[in-house]
């Protein structure tokens, strides 16, 4: 009799997006005409950069002729674009991290969701509240995370991140063994500083944790004394694994390449005490289970790292931040509470009731979709996501329903 991984029957109902994407289709099936607005998921809106797409041409062209055609490539990355990482994001900032020490995945998502495979089963967990659900639900697949119980995992450490904090979680008041952060944050976009940071990695080595520190979103951080890099950190080689993509900043949510840091000196233990470099673990990891991102797609992440790639990312990052700002103007015209949109492309804004009832209420009254808090978690239930990833006039129109619906009694 072949039997389940019955870890999954704790898994909370369906995934939060689908269970978005399946009201929204309900809703069209009623209303075929409705012109629907979506800001909801963070999905990119703008055409990949001309240099990426004209060095996707050339990589494509090069795989038509036997001479230059690709097979296998190297599971971590074609060193061309781990050494154009290392140099750009890291060393060209003053960061000791090597081109060796990165892995080219098809996504931050898979990533962070894959690490705690590496990890004991019976580690102790911490995550931010509200969380991104994949830290959450594949801790629950592997068996971590006990019970379900009054909206939360009874084994799970919550970090609780609301208004009195700015959103930012203090540290654990109990032993804690890996920890999940994630800045700018998804879904809150509250930024941290240096000095906040700087307290999570000396608590992770005062207490042998490590941190997964998810920096997806950092090129959207308009204030340069702001961290882009937990490596910016002293001692941080020594306690976190990096995960950034290209997806968010240069459109490639389609195109899927991301990578994730792994310092050598980053280690974890065996039952005896015995430290175990994370680096090696993760590449016999990567190497079994994934078979490397594409090689012209790879050719057209290579491409963000040029001249012209820099200034086509920054410009579309710079449209997002202006829908951003956009978004943040009417909802202090509506003098509702809110968070991030200054550092993000996302806006947290605090409602006056449950945040299912308000995703049900402004897809019905303003056609315009958001992303209910509640499915961050329990902190999120009065609150709610909306994303920037969209066109200026299509944001513009969708704000002054948002605001229509708002003064309408919701």
């Amino acid at each position: 009799m072949i039997r389940i991984n019955e870890n999954y029957m704790l898994l909370q109902a369906s995934y939060l997006f689908s269970t978005i994407a399946r009201k929204i289709s309900e809703f069209q099936e009623k209303n075929p005409d409705a012109e629907i607005i979506r800001l909801g998921i963070g999905d990119t809106t703008r055409a990949l950069p001309d240099a990426c797409i004209k060095a996707f041409h050339r990589a494509v062209d090069e795989m038509a002729q036997d001479a230059t055609f690709r097979g296998y490539g190297p599971e971590q990355g074609y060193p061309f674009l781990r050494e154009k990482i290392a140099a750009h994001d890291y060393r060209d900032r003053g960061m000791d991290i090597s081109a060796d020490e990165i892995f080219i995945s098809d996504g931050a998502k898979c990533d962070t969701g894959n690490f705690q495979e590496i990890l004991s089963p019976d580690i102790r967990v911490a995550v931010p509240d509200p969380v991104y659900p994949v830290y959450v639900d594949t801790n629950v697949m592997a068996g971590r995370t006990g019970g379900y119980k009054n909206g939360r995992y009874e084994n799970l450490v919550y970090l609780e991140c609301t208004e009195k904090n700015n959103f930012i979680p203090s540290l654990p008041e109990e032993p804690v063994d890996l920890i999940y952060l994630c800045f700018p944050n998804n879904p809150t976009g509250a930024a941290i500083t240096r000095e906040e940071l700087a307290k999570w990695v000396d608590y992770a080595e005062q207490n042998r944790a490590l941190i997964l520190y998810d920096a997806a979103y950092e090129a959207f951080i308009r204030d340069e004394t702001l961290p882009k890099s937990i490596y910016e950190i002293k001692g941080a080689r020594k306690v976190a694994v990096e995960f950034k993509s290209f997806s968010k900043t240069a459109g490639f949510t389609g195109t899927r390449c991301a990578y994730t840091v792994v310092p050598r000196e980053c280690s974890a233990w065996d039952e005896n005490g015995k430290p175990h470099p994370l680096h090696a673990l993760w590449n016999r990891r990567h190497c079994t289970k994934f078979n490397g991102v594409s090689y012209p797609v790879q050719r057209a992440a290579e491409a963000v790292y040029t001249n012209k790639g820099q200034k086509q990312v920054a410009a579309i990052i710079a449209g997002y931040m202006k829908n951003a700002d956009r978004i943040r103007q009417e909802v202090d015209e509506l003098r509702l509470p809110y968070a991030g949109g200054l550092h993000s492309p996302y806006i947290w804004i605090k409602t006056c009731g449950n945040s299912w009832e308000f995703f049900d209420m402004l897809l019905e009254k303003a056609r315009v979709v958001c992303t209910p808090g509640e499915g961050f978690g329990s902190c999120g239930k009065a609150f709610i996501r909306l994303s920037a990833f969209n066109d200026y006039k299509s944001v513009d129109t969708a704000m002054r329903r948002f605001s229509a619906a708002v003064k309408h009694g919701g």
